[in-house]
């Protein structure tokens, strides 16, 4: 104890004697003319600095570029100084700025030889001569010197603005100038003339031209126009934006442009004068891009993983192994922080002991008013660059983990795929990876807290002796106090993200099958599913909030509890206080209290990163696809294409049964492989054991070259249709008209308006089945592999398209290729040279169609199933002799050609293209740029974004949103007592206790600390009450928002889910409303409370020195120009970064979505450039506006420094006892918190303009115009539709208004109770038809008429729930196949059963554990599409709806299968109205009527006998293709 008192004192001794030392030499001089030696002399030695490191780096460089040409290996490059000046322009305002130059440097001059000539005068007289006196007006000459000619020098270098150095140079001159002014204003008033004196006079005379510099200086434009001449500034790339190419400024800034931010002024600037485009914003430099990033992290996981495979091996290790560096030097800023932050504290007991009139030496005032300065100078220079060096930090995190989260999410197994959904990878993504990144913000307190508890104790030590280890047991208490408080949050928090998980699982499963549900009417029924899952949410999100609440209040009251105690202490030991240690240990408490009430984030923030960081490492750790699966040979290496030996498969490892069992085969290159069998008999997943994407248990699978997948549920990437086919290869002209026209998608091409450049939709929303499945193939074509596995591909296209795809694609194209093929269609058997029939995961039989034949059994079976259908056409075998005589150009061309089409592949085909091409190349190039003109009119549309300020309407909507704003003002009301209780505390304290040691105390001890003890704990009161209020506040406005954007989203028209990709749906319902759950409410009571701090201290600061408010008004004025025009830029920011998000997660569940596809086609390296590319996208401008941040507080700051040290110098010059030395004190220990405060206040209120942000976008999906009402009175009758009698009058419709018509006047009648068959080519619109009928398409004009009503004049609920359809698409919901089937729970267990019957899957669910309770996983993935088509068709049983409709329902299904069904629905649906579309003729030649479409218009409607009839019928035409495809066959 005695040593550390020994320190103090000799400490002070020292402080003293060197103080008294220094102010003799300057005799003579007043304060502020010292000041202005020393700042211009700093300046000056700054600008020496600079000069000379500009010549060291020409020098170097110089060096450097001769050694590269000695090398002989220079690039040809252009330097920056290539760029000639072609003229300049000088301006009336550099005329005048160099002139007040030169005029304040001739008044210096004038000064220096008045005052010279004075003291040489003197000396000859033989008078005591101080030179010193010299020394103010020759240093302020030298310093206008430089400045002159450094105006000057801007001409000759044809600068557009003046250099930062001169314009800081200015500005503080002008500072100064003031300052001076208003100190001899007051000499005059006391002194008189006496006092007047060359130095008052000039200052007098350069006071205007230093006003005119200073008004340049805060320009900073040179008024010189420049126009250069550079190659430089056209664009590197043809159709690129050149300000594209621009690498960030920040890469290669100097030391200057670092330290105040200002290389971000030019794009600043640009901001100021127009809202911001993604353009506009520079590049990163490479350092900061997520490749690099992304190298670094995986190469140091990959490590940690091998190192001891058997640990689990810690993410956060790798992450701080990868970014150490980063971290270190991040330290550095922040250490210097932290000691530089307690340098006030410990100074301002000597400052109310100088103010009370113990002063050692004459100056003792002014320099401690300059060590205050400067340590608040340097304390907002690293407070900025820490800021943003951890938010850089945050960013290169982030980056690199969403990269590898991507990557495991393209290379899961099956099995790890089962136990993670889309939505849950996603949400990796989206939250878990943002948290951890957003942790670096934490990542120096554990260490810095510490530290600043030591600096905080030394300093008590000094004031209040040994009651700071008092102090020291109190932060310790505070601190234990909190640790289970967090345990409970980090409980909460897990259970909230759990919830949180479901929840977006099941609303990406609701976005994706939006078609079914409203097809279904199921659309109520699922939305207040996700609001009870929603509500389990919301229950965790309360829990989570209030122990927030109460964590803010116990850290709230932590520092007064802290002081407390310390008092309390030092008062019953019997210490003596003065006001000068109370204000010094105040100041220390309030730098202390942000330390400890950062420490509850800290171990809530560290209790959620360690909770994503170990869900992120679980996933990360997930087993993979097995690598060797499938082993692949080089192209040429032997004759055998496929070879499986003896091999068993299993989906799910732990299932009984394998799911492929003793699958023997050799395929030789060139063979065409069918596949076929019933339904569920492993047909898929023998196409996925040769791709590798089924865990292999035993035996051996090679392939050799490459190969390429179609899958059997069509998956199409948003984007052109171009894109698709060309899936990343380059575009050749000759090879891409030849895989259109292989794959028939000429015709369909020329009907989209925008050809092969129409953007196709989420899912390729706007294709049909048919040529969705025609873009798959085409994109196989393309690709030009050795090996090609079709599954199922002719199942979605109408018998035409299908055998013309079949001769063109599989006969022709792939003629020399390897194909193996699985189909339903038993009329393409013959012509493969083997046919497997596969039977429960097992080839049954292998062999050619002839012998297959002759052996019987099962292939037997489905052939006759086929033959049977075929039989069932009884049309007149008469008219098609008639046909095949005569043939048509395109109708039995599949026989004629026969075998000479085989020969060529897919190069013959280029070069019969080839030769059309060159001639209308020049065409193609033009179309292309009118798509891209045309582009507007697209299905689907850039993301929309508001520009400009955010409305006060969003304010306020979110603030009336909970309890009609009630609380707001109550909020404001207890944030306000908590501030007035805690500075009456505190001005009690420095009034009550005595003014110097000797003085005697004003009240006794116990009053004291009763009275302190009373006001502070009543303050920390109102701060519970604020924290619960915020916490109920922005409850209820989270819910309320969240269940009016659902609702609004669930009864929005198909239209806006078809244009609308679900990325930027699911961008809302999860990042969008996590801000608004989580971060607004406590930002906008964060931003209460910062103003209200803020109106505090500058009152207590305008209390005691009124003169601070001449600077605080116009510093107030500066700051709101400031931040408007910092908030011009940052808005767009915020809005470009939000809308650069959603492409990311898009990818993400598109990727996820299709990854057996990626990786069919070996893409993976691709999809994963593109994720890099986009993420890079989003840091951009992300990137920005962190910059933007610390450069508005940078600047504030400085403001408020400035203002800081004006009160001070103020405090100093006042006579002594003219002012109360403890309130001096007071108003000094708040003015020390002004700058923190003030850019606080500032970022408060940018960051809550940034987060409300999230409420505009989710405030523009509560107002999505809505379809029509689901239910209008009076409902029609519950029998409706009686009869089922549909009629189309003059039927108009489009999609959407920008795009053409799709059905053009369609009038016909269905008769109720009969079965209609709908035919046409693909495109032809019957499916548009079928969605008029539900009402998903509004028509343009005309009506359906149903039974006497019109179906526009009911509610959509009434029609939808009458109507009955079985989709194309078969779709299941993550849940049971009881969910599935009555997902209303409107039917007994037997009545499901009986349906399952009915629908042929009632063995299936027998046999299976859980029976009506077995899973169905997302997507209904552990289903085949065969027997989910079933479980659809189970559905319409159920529902027996008057009208049913049949949408290519049978499509997936084997022939056997199709019959049977097809017999079902006669027998099950006799008396009711039957619309079937098919492509199988089979299914619609029983019908009643037929109706043929073409090109949106009724070609024919008549029954099939009478169509049959007429030789020219369109029907006839379908069908004899079909009968032709089907007998024909064998002659290929």
């Amino acid at each position: 104890m005695m040593g550390i008192n020994l320190f103090f004192d000799t400490a002070t001794i020292s402080r003293h004697t060197s103080l008294f030392s220094l102010s003799t030499a300057f005799q003579g001089l007043n304060f502020l003319e010292l000041s202005s030696i020393c700042v211009n002399l700093t300046f000056f030695l700054v600008f020496l600095f600079i000069v000379s490191a500009k010549q060291i780096y020409l020098c170097v460089g110089r060096v450097r570029f001769r050694k590269d040409d000695s090398d002989g290996n220079s690039v040809p490059g252009r330097r920056r100084g290539d760029v000639e000046i072609q003229s300049i322009e000088i301006g009336r305002a550099f005329k005048a700025s160099v002139l007040c130059s030169f005029y304040v440097l001739f008044v210096h001059v004038v000064v220096v030889g008045y005052d010279g000539v004075g003291l040489i005068r003197k000396a000859t007289q033989g008078s005591s001569v101080n030179w010193t006196l010299l020394l103010f007006p020759v240093i302020q000459t030298l310093a206008w010197i430089v400045l002159s000619f450094s105006a000057l020098y801007c001409k000759y270098k044809g600068s557009s603005k003046f250099s930062l150095l001169s314009r800081v140079w200015w500005v503080v001159s002008f500072v100064i100038c003031l300052c001076t002014l208003y100190s001899d204003s007051r000499e005059l008033a006391i002194e008189g003339s006496s006092h007047l004196n060359s130095h008052v006079f000039a200052n007098l005379a350069v006071t205007p031209s230093l006003a005119f510099l200073c008004f340049v200086a805060i320009r900073g434009v040179t008024g010189i126009e420049v126009t250069r001449n550079s190659d430089l500034q056209e664009p590197l790339l043809p159709e690129e934006e050149p300000a594209c190419l621009k690498v960030t400024p920040y890469s290669d800034a100097g030391l200057i442009s670092l330290a105040t931010l200002s290389w971000l002024n030019p794009l600043l600037s640009v901001g100021a004068k127009r809202p911001l485009e993604l353009k506009d914003i520079p590049l990163l430099a490479q350092r900061d891009r997520s490749k690099t990033n992304y190298k670094v992290l995986n190469a140091n996981w990959e490590k940690l993983k091998a190192e001891d495979p058997s640990e689990q091996p810690s993410l956060a290790w790798a992450i701080l192994k990868s970014f150490w560096k980063e971290a270190a030097c991040n330290a550095v800023f922040a250490g210097l922080n932290t000691c530089v932050s307690y340098v006030g504290p410990y100074l301002i007991s000597y400052f109310v002991d100088y103010l009370a009139g113990v002063e050692t030496s004459p100056h003792e005032g002014y320099i401690l008013a300059g060590i205050f300065f400067t340590a608040k100078l340097v304390e907002t220079l690293t407070t900025r660059q820490w800021y943003l060096g951890v938010d850089i930090l945050g960013m290169h995190v982030r980056s690199a983990l969403t990269a590898m989260v991507y990557r495991k999410g393209l290379r899961l197994s099956s099995s790890a795929r089962q136990s993670h959904s889309s939505g849950e990878i996603v949400n990796y993504m989206a939250v878990d990876v943002q948290r951890v990144g957003d942790y670096s913000w934490y990542l120096h307190d554990l260490w810095m807290l510490p530290l600043q508890i030591i600096l905080a104790l030394a300093i008590l030590y000094k004031n209040v002796g040994i009651a700071s280890v008092a102090t020291l047991v109190a932060t310790i208490i505070s601190i234990v106090a909190t640790i289970p408080l967090a345990r409970v949050q980090e409980d909460y928090q897990d259970k909230l993200m759990g919830a949180k998980d479901d929840r977006m699982r099941k609303t990406s499963e609701c976005l994706r099958n939006m078609r079914i549900l409203k097809l279904q009417a199921w659309e109520d029924r699922y939305r207040v599913m996700l609001e009870d899952m929603r509500n389990v949410e919301f229950k965790y999100l309360r829990k989570a909030l209030y122990s927030q609440a109460f964590i803010t209040f116990i850290f709230w009251s932590s520092p007064i509890f802290v002081s407390a105690v310390t008092f309390g202490t030092c008062i019953l030991l019997g210490g003596q206080l003065t006001a000068g240690s109370v204000l010094s240990a105040l100041a220390t408490f309030r730098i202390l209290q942000e330390p400890l009430r950062n420490f509850p984030d800290l171990v809530s923030m560290m209790a959620q990163t360690k909770v994503s960081l170990d869900r992120i490492a679980g996933f990360l750790q997930e087993e993979e696809l097995q690598q060797d699966a499938t082993i692949v040979l080089p192209r040429d290496i032997t004759n055998v294409a496929i070879e499986i030996k003896d091999s068993e498969f299993y989906w799910d490892p732990s299932s009984p049964s394998p799911t492929l069992a003793g699958i023997q085969l050799k395929v030789e290159k060139g063979m065409r492989v069918a596949v076929c069998g019933v339904v569920g008999s492993g047909k898929s997943s023998f196409l996925s054991c040769i791709l590798g994407e089924i865990p292999r248990i035993s035996g051996e699978v090679r392939i050799c070259g490459t190969a390429a997948y179609v899958s059997q549920s069509a998956w199409i990437q948003s984007g052109t249709i171009e894109d698709n086919v060309l899936f990343g290869s380059p575009m050749d002209k000759a090879k891409y008209k030849a895989v259109i026209h292989a794959c028939s998608l000429k015709k369909d091409l020329e009907l989209f308006s925008h050809g092969d450049q129409t953007i196709i939709g989420d899912r390729g929303i706007n294709l049909s089945g048919g040529q969705k499945q025609r873009v798959q193939l085409a994109r196989a074509l393309y690709q030009d592999a050795d090996i090609y596995l079709l599954d199922d591909p002719f199942s979605a296209v109408d018998a035409h398209t299908g055998s013309d795809l079949f001769k063109e694609y599989i006969l022709t194209a792939l003629a020399t290729k390897t194909v193996v093929f699985v189909t339903h269609q038993v009329e393409f058997l013959p012509a493969a040279d083997v046919i497997l029939v596969l039977k429960e995961g097992r080839i049954c039989q292998c062999g050619k169609y002839d012998e297959l034949l002759q052996a019987g059994t099962d292939f037997n079976a489905l052939v006759s199933a086929h033959h049977e259908a075929i039989e069932a056409m009884d049309f007149s075998n008469q008219s098609l002799e008639e046909m095949d005589k005569d043939p048509s150009p395109d109708g039995s061309a599949l026989v004629t050609k026969k075998c000479d089409s085989v020969e060529k592949s897919i190069d013959s085909l280029a070069k019969e293209v080839q030769e059309g091409v060159s001639a209308p190349d020049q065409k193609a190039i033009k179309e292309k740029k009118k798509a891209k003109r045309l582009r507007k009119k697209q299905l689907v549309q850039e993301e929309e974004r508001e520009r400009g300020k955010v409305s006060m309407k969003v304010y306020l909507s979110y603030m009336a949103a909970a309890y009609k704003g009630l609380l707001i003002p109550l909020i404001i009301l207890a944030q306000t007592l908590f501030q007035v209780l805690q500075i009456a505390s505190n001005w009690w304290m420095a009034w009550a206790n005595p003014q110097t040691p000797g003085d005697s105390p004003r009240t006794t001890s116990v009053v004291l600390i009763g009275v302190y003890m009373a006001l502070a704990f009543g303050s920390s009161w109102f701060i519970f009450i604020r924290a619960v209020l915020v916490a109920t506040f922005g409850l209820e406005a989270a819910q309320k928002l969240f269940l009016k954007m659902l609702r609004t989203i669930f009864r929005a028209p198909m239209s806006f889910f078809d244009s609308t990709p679900a990325g930027r749906i699911l961008n809302r319902v999860s990042i969008d409303q996590s801000v608004v759950d989580l971060d607004i409410p406590f930002r906008l009571g964060g931003f209460a409370s910062t103003t209200i701090q803020l109106i505090g201290i500058v009152g207590v600061m305008t209390t005691v020195t009124w003169q601070v408010l001449l600077l605080v008004i116009p510093m107030a004025i500066a700051c709101l120009w400031m931040q408007k025009y910092y908030m011009a830029s940052s808005r767009e920011l915020v809005r470009i970064v939000s809308i650069q998000k959603s492409p990311i997660i898009h990818l993400f569940a598109e990727s996820i979505a299709g990854a057996a596809t990626i990786r069919g086609f070996g893409q993976e390296k691709r999809f994963m450039k593109r994720n890099l590319y986009l993420l890079d996208c989003f840091a951009r401008p992300f990137f920005c506006s962190l910059a933007a941040i610390e450069w508005l507080c940078l600047r504030m700051e400085l403001l408020s420094t400035f203002v800081f040290a004006f009160c001070m110098v103020l405090l100093v010059s006042f006579p002594h006892g003219s002012i109360d030395p403890s309130m001096a004190g007071l108003a000094v220990t708040y003015g020390l918190n002004l700058n923190a405060r003030l850019s606080r206040w500032i970022l408060s209120f940018c960051k809550l303009e940034n987060k409300i942000i999230s409420i505009e976008r989710i405030h523009q999906y509560c107002h999505i115009p809505s379809e029509a009402p689901q239910i209008i009175e009076p409902h029609p009758p519950s029998s409706w539709p009686e009869e089922g009698t549909i009629e189309l009058i003059d039927l108009k419709v489009r999609y959407k208004e920008s795009l053409p018509v799709v059905l053009h006047g369609v009038s016909c009648k269905f008769p109720g109770g009969k079965k209609i068959g709908i035919v046409g080519r693909t495109g032809s619109g019957k499916s548009t038809l079928i969605q008029a009928l539900f009402r998903l398409l509004e028509p343009e004009g005309g009506k359906i008429i149903i039974d006497n009503i019109d179906i526009s004049t009911i509610g959509l609920h009434d029609l939808r729930s009458r109507l009955s359809i079985i989709p194309q698409d078969p779709t299941l919901f993550e849940g049971t196949i009881r969910d599935n089937l009555d997902p209303l729970d409107e039917h007994s267990d037997l009545e499901i059963w009986q349906a399952l019957e009915k629908s042929q899957l009632g063995e299936v669910v027998r046999n299976k554990d859980q029976k009506l309770d077995t899973p169905v996983l997302e997507n209904g993935e552990n289903w085949s599409v065969g027997q989910r088509q079933l479980v659809s068709l189970g559905r319409a049983l159920l529902k027996q709806a008057k009208i049913l409709v049949l949408d290519e329902a049978t499509a997936s299904v084997d022939s056997a299968t199709d019959n049977l069904i097809q017999k079902i629905i006669r027998t099950e649906f006799k008396d009711c109205t039957v619309c079937t579309i098919a492509h199988r003729i089979p299914t619609v030649i029983d019908s009643d009527l037929v109706l043929v479409l073409s090109d949106g218009r009724v070609a024919e409607f008549d029954t099939p006998a009478r169509l049959l009839e007429d030789k020219s019928s369109m029907f006839l035409k379908l069908v004899s293709e079909y009968s032709t495809r089907s007998s024909g066959m064998p002659d290929f």
